[in-house]
């Protein structure tokens, strides 16, 4: 399949009416619907908007390439779109996009579109190309240019050349496996050719593994670069130079990465020692962090979705949804069966189930679910359900090690019969006679700690978990004092996740207010951003602060660390509660204490942030 079979003059727009990134996703969507490539646009575009939430597909150099695979594509396509004046797409490198491609890959079927593709992104790294592109006048023209670079791509490529030995091996991955994966592929490769340096580059695409690296070559490499925005088979690395980078960095900073490798100038990696499985079987991974994220993304719209439900009931009263309460009232008591009694109650075995998974793959799900359900019902809590989703992975992970000496032949009831049920069973023994019970008591001991804080304590309780909040906007540390907070939650101590909240929402609203009232402070770019940070400040979304602190962490991360900190402080010394999971603003209404002493403690908290950071940033000159 051509790339000319894919982009035709029917999915092309040399004159984007768009201004924004959702506006560009609207007009390119509707041209691949027009051209009857997909049959449901609005689930075609939140498949766009569901792998832009994972990194941006604004690659930099201009180009943006959005793209998704899902049911709602009839046929693979790529519909193309042009803006001379150029549209802020969150690019890697900060800069205009003008030129977009919209991928769409329907699910399942044949894969030889995915090849295609790969030579799409292979064509973008070209610059001349690209300027080729920017100036063609006619939808004719783009497409004879596009039939040309496909033609001199077909043409017998000359390998690189080791130069004094020196080999380099690679691996490429992006969480959609279309267009990144590829891209960084390419990217690598030419500066390898230019440098005069070997490399071999493993693609983990969305049709499996390409050019996969064999044990003899990763005997051989001096490094290897593993560039990767989700899992691969890491363990065959064990004993060699690896560096570990998002995707993005091999599309932008080939080079660099070349020249690490080539010095050596990497940690030596480890493996788990877990069993590598036999032909077929799910490779197991590694990772604490890597392991407790999945577990805690996955579980997320459950705790959002339920815990808001909850917070809609306790409008009606606080036991409104208590039909024996003299508030009760019907809508409550649904809002509270569908949000606690279901979805709430359905945070636990999640987080446990996707623990396993990331540890053991699909055989750890089970055991994990039912270890995370037993923890749940047994009184262990949120601590119960992180002991039992590593429990139920590593110990598949074993079972997989004791069951590899089995006959070839017993090799298809493993995972629909032994995994699950020695693993369900060993789980839920482990669980039931040695975890649920200490961590029971410890999670009733710790409820009873913070009943008894006095005043003090609490302050500096609440300055330590709003200041969390803020140290890394979404990283290991604020994720670690935002699960503390669901902890107490659900064990009945609502205080603590008050002073979370609000130390996650001052580093957004602070910047908002700096860029509102320090202008001179900040790029016309930034003070964009700044109205977009009320909103994210607002609804609870800590990332917001995200690329100022980049552009300036000398100034920004103390500031918003102290701001929300101050914020965090002044919740516990007003007393207030957060029954409340997520929301922002739209729970504040429900907090147990003042609502309006609430949103002073917050204000308070992003005042202060706004002040340091305009007074300690200077002027930027346009």
């Amino acid at each position: 399949m051509k790339i000319t079979d894919l982009l035709t003059k029917e999915t092309m727009i040399l004159a984007l009416q768009a201004k924004t990134k959702g506006e560009v996703i609207d007009e390119l969507a509707e041209k691949l619907a027009e051209a009857g490539a997909v049959s449901d646009v609005e689930v075609f575009k939140q498949a766009i908007w569901a792998r832009e939430k994972q990194s941006t597909t604004g690659v930099g150099d201009g180009i943006a390439i959005p793209h998704a695979k899902t049911a709602a594509v009839k046929r693979p396509a790529v519909a193309f779109g042009r803006s001379a004046e150029g549209i802020d797409y969150e690019s890697l490198d900060g800069k205009p996009s003008h030129l977009f491609f919209m991928i769409a890959a329907p699910e399942g079927g044949e894969q030889t579109h995915l090849e295609a593709l790969a030579r799409l992104s292979s064509m973008l790294m070209d610059a001349s190309f690209r300027a080729q592109l920017e100036t063609a006048s006619s939808e004719e023209e783009i497409v004879r240019l596009f039939a040309e670079k496909e033609s001199e791509q077909e043409a017998p490529r000359q390998a690189a050349r080791a130069e004094n030995g020196r080999k380099v091996l690679a691996v490429t991955a992006c969480p959609t496996g279309i267009a990144h994966t590829y891209m960084a592929a390419d990217a690598l490769k030419a500066k390898a050719a230019e440098m005069g340096v070997t490399i071999k580059v493993e693609t983990n695409g969305s049709d499996g593994v390409k050019n996969e690296l064999t044990a003899k070559e990763i005997e051989e490499a001096t490094a290897i670069i593993v560039a990767a925005d989700k899992q691969v088979d890491m363990d065959r690395f064990d004993g060699k130079p690896v560096i570990q980078v998002p995707v993005a960095r091999a599309i932008r900073e080939p080079e660099k990465l070349i020249e690490q490798a080539l010095r050596q100038d990497a940690p030596i990696y480890r493996a788990s020692g877990a069993a590598r499985g036999s032909v077929g079987a799910a490779k197991p991974r590694t990772g604490f962090y890597k392991h407790l994220m999945n577990g805690v993304s996955n579980m997320l719209p459950f705790v959002v979705g339920g815990g808001i439900l909850i917070a809609l009931s306790f409008t009606f009263g606080i036991k409104a949804f208590d039909p024996n309460d003299p508030s009760y009232h019907p809508f409550a008591k649904l809002l509270m069966d569908i949000g606690g009694g279901n979805a709430f109650a359905l945070m636990v075995p999640v987080l446990a189930a996707f623990i396993a998974m990331s540890i053991a793959d699909r055989p750890g799900f089970a055991p994990g679910m039912v270890g995370g359900f037993l923890a749940a019902n047994g009184g262990a809590g949120f601590l119960g359900g992180l002991i039992a989703g590593f429990l139920a992975g590593y110990l598949v992970v074993g079972l997989r090690k004791l069951f590899s000496r089995l006959p070839q032949s017993l090799e298809g009831i493993k995972p629909v019969l032994l995994y699950p049920v020695f693993g369900i069973f060993l789980t839920g023994v482990i669980m039931m006679y040695v975890v649920i019970d200490p961590v029971k008591a410890l999670n009733e001991g710790l409820k009873h700690w913070l009943s008894g804080m006095g005043t003090a304590n609490l302050v500096l309780l609440g300055a330590v978990l709003g200041g969390m909040m803020a140290v890394d906007m979404g990283g290991p540390i604020n994720k670690a004092a935002y699960t503390f907070g669901l902890a107490m939650i659900e064990a009945g101590n609502f205080a603590p996740h008050a002073a979370i909240m609000a130390g996650g929402m001052v580093p957004p609203l602070g910047l908002a207010l700096a860029t509102t009232f320090f202008k001179k402070k900040f790029t016309k770019a930034e003070r964009e951003a700044g109205k977009t940070c009320y909103v994210m400040g607002a609804s609870f979304i800590t990332e917001g602060a995200i690329p100022f602190a980049a552009a300036d962490p000398v100034r920004v991360i103390p500031s918003i660390i102290v701001g929300s900190a101050v914020a965090g402080a002044l919740t516990m010394l007003f007393g207030i509660g957060l029954p409340a999971p997520h929301g922002g603003i739209f729970v504040i209404p429900i907090v147990k204490g003042s609502a309006w002493l609430y949103i002073l403690a917050i204000l308070i908290g992003s005042i202060v942030t706004a002040l340091m950071v305009g007074l300690w940033k200077k002027e930027v000159k346009e």
